[in-house]
Parts: structure tokens; sequence; C-alpha cells
């Protein structure tokens, strides 16, 4: 398989080549090449998609770094005859190759921000203000470490804060905290452009998270979240702040309840805010309680954002560049399971995320509170 550069896909035009996704879903809904198709790595041999492209155009195959797509045999018998190329880079390299110029950053930040004012307002900045107003996520005199790792959802986060902050009804001041454990220059690179394109004046620590879980196999992301916490926590007291903002968002709320009860024989929910255990008088709170993620990724299509979905050692290579034959998680086999109830039930969503509110005692056989198990026959 030949390869294509970033820039001479750039140069080539629209119409005389196809582009080719053959990442799994969880990675595309990161965001994909404009006009790119979908087309499963396990599909691409007998493919209608791919055989209905006329013959004279060149079909440009892309996984998330170049690698798998490198790999596609194109002697085979759908593809033969065809001219076949491998994105160089894949889907990161396109992402890190459209670094904005400075002029082209200004036009970006007024068109976000104009979009949460206007376009996205009633997606984006109003349950972002009902779940600040609802839970008390914003008071008097707090200063808030807004935590960015680069992707859609912190980046939306730390422009609705922006937002809201100028709206006046609350003096708090906020510190956009990025961390480095580790990335590569060319990663660290592209959150920076991001936040400078957006308005953002970040201010990044670095840690050396990812040579610690380097050498882990078990679970080395969980415990890699577990590390990136704490050293949020930490940086953001140094700061003076009391707070610290995560971008989890109303989808990984309800998955999280039903993961729990699927794959953890236990009920609970992803609090909307909760004390810190480990930092005194540090609290965590999550404003896009009741931001869906659709309109995440409504609002970085319509403005043209591209984001990396996790900078590290494991996921760079993505899950169509793993070997071990794993493409898909527990939190994605969720998703669609959700999506698979809504196409009968259209409420299945919120009657999840409303059945925290409404867990009756009364018929619960045991719970725990504040560390302590109660069991119904106690009161029986």
């Amino acid at each position: 398989m030949k390869e294509i550069t970033c820039d001479e896909l750039k140069a080539l035009p629209e119409d005389s080549y196809a582009l080719i996704d053959i990442r799994d879903e969880g990675l595309r809904e990161y965001g994909m090449i404009p006009g790119a198709l979908s087309v499963p790595t396990e599909d691409v041999y007998n493919s209608k998609t791919i055989s209905d492209i006329p013959v004279d155009k060149k079909v440009i195959f892309y996984c998330e770094i170049g690698r798998v797509s490198l790999a596609i045999d194109d002697t085979a018998e759908l593809l033969n005859g065809r001219e076949c190329y491998s994105l160089s880079g894949g889907y990161v390299g396109y992402v890190r190759s459209g670094i904005a110029s400075d002029e082209d950053k200004e036009e970006k930040r007024k068109k976000a921000e104009d979009s949460i004012r206007k376009k996205f307002h009633k997606q984006l900045f109003s349950p972002f203000a009902r779940a600040c107003k609802t839970y008390r996520l914003i008071e008097e005199g707090d200063k808030i470490a807004v935590c960015i790792s680069g992707g859609k959802d912190s980046m939306l986060m730390a422009k609705l804060f922006q937002e809201i902050k100028n709206h006046r009804q609350v003096e708090f001041d906020l510190t956009f905290l990025v961390m480095d454990p580790g990335y590569k220059p060319e990663n660290r690179q592209l959150i920076e452009s991001n936040a400078e394109a957006l308005g953002i004046p970040i201010t990044i620590f670095e840690s050396t998270i990812f040579d610690t879980v380097d050498t882990i196999e078990k679970n080395p992301c969980y415990l890699c979240a577990r590390m990136r916490r704490g050293y949020l926590y930490s940086k953001a007291k140094e700061l003076g702040c009391n707070k610290i903002a995560l971008g989890h968002h109303y989808d990984d709320v309800i998955e999280t309840i039903l993961m729990g009860m699927l794959h953890g024989a236990q009920i609970q929910t992803m609090m909307p805010k909760l004390h810190s255990t480990n930092f005194e008088g540090m609290e965590l709170i999550r404003p896009l309680y009741f931001v869906r993620e659709s309109d995440i990724c409504a609002w970085r299509d319509y403005n043209d954002l591209h984001f990396l979905q996790c900078a590290c050692h494991f996921t760079d290579t993505c899950t169509t560049c793993h070997t071990d034959g794993t493409t898909s998680s527990k939190r994605l086999e969720t998703k669609k399971l959700i999506a698979e109830l809504k196409k009968t039930n259209p409420f299945v969503e919120s009657n999840i995320f409303r059945s925290m509110e409404n867990v009756n005692l009364d018929t619960v056989i045991e719970y725990k509170q504040k560390g302590v198990r109660h069991n119904f026959l106690d009161e029986y």
C-alpha cells in the first residue's frame, strides 16, 4: 500500500478521491476527517461502500496513526485496479497538520463563542447553567481549577465557564489547568494550539504518570486516571483553588449507572459534586452534568475543531491498531445498549438518570451509607 501525506491530501481536488475511515466506532466519536466514509477494518474487503466508489477515484484509507491502513492488501479482489493509498500518520496526523495560523485562531475563537451564545445556547449553555444552579456548583468566592485534558468535553467546559463568568451573577475566579503526564511534544503542541485558538489561557504543569504506568499490564488506564486526579487536586490546591471541575457529561452519568449494575453488581451514580477524601477543603464538580454528548459533538463539528482522544502510550495507537483483538470497551458496549433500548423507549435515557433521584429505600434489600451496611431486616 502506497502512502500519501496530509499535505498531499489537502492539495488534491475534492472530487478526485474518497476517504475511508477504518477505525472503530469508539474512536470515530472523537471526530472524523470531513467527508470521510466509515468502513470498519473487518469489512474493507467486501464493502459495498467501497465498491460503489467510481474506479477513477483514488481510495484513501486512514486509521488512528496510519499503521493498520498501511497493512491493507490493495491487491485484494475488491480493491484490485483501484488506486489505493494509506494516509500517513492517520487521523492523528491529520489533526496535527491542521494547527491554525494566528489569524485563523482569532476567527475560530469568535465563531466558537458566538455559537455558544446563539446556535447552541439551548443545548449547551442552558443545561450548564442549570446544573451549576441546581447543585450549587459555583459559589461566591470560589476559585475553580478547570481541568483540561485536551478533548472536546473539557475544552467546551472551559468556554462555558468563561461565558458564565461574563454574566457576573456570582464572583469567582478560574484557573485553566492542564497536566502534562508525559505527552509527546506534538501532542502537547496540539493541546496548546487548540487552547490558544479558543482563547483559553491554560496553566500547564508536568508529571511522570505515563512513565509510572507504562510498565503496568493490568488496568493501566484505571491507575492513570486515579493518579491524574490526585495530581490535579494537589496542583489546584497549591494554586489556591478550592474546587476542580471535570468534563463528565450526561451520557457519562447514565452509562456509569448502567455499567455499575451490569458489571459491578452495584447501584451508584457519578455525583455532580463531592468532597475530596484526601485533600481537605477541596471539592470536585461536574458542570456538564446535564449536557448531552451529541450536542458537544455538534458544537465541535460546527466549529471544525479537532481534538485527540488521548495522547498516552496506550491509546495513541488506538483500538484499531491493537493486536489483542479488543476493539470495544465496556462503556462503548453500554452506549450501544442504551441506543438499542431507545429505539423502543425514547425516554430510556432520562429514566436511567432519574432512577438515581427516585430510590425507594423501603424496597431495597441492602444499602451502604458512609461505609456502613444496612439490611431491611434491621427494621423489619
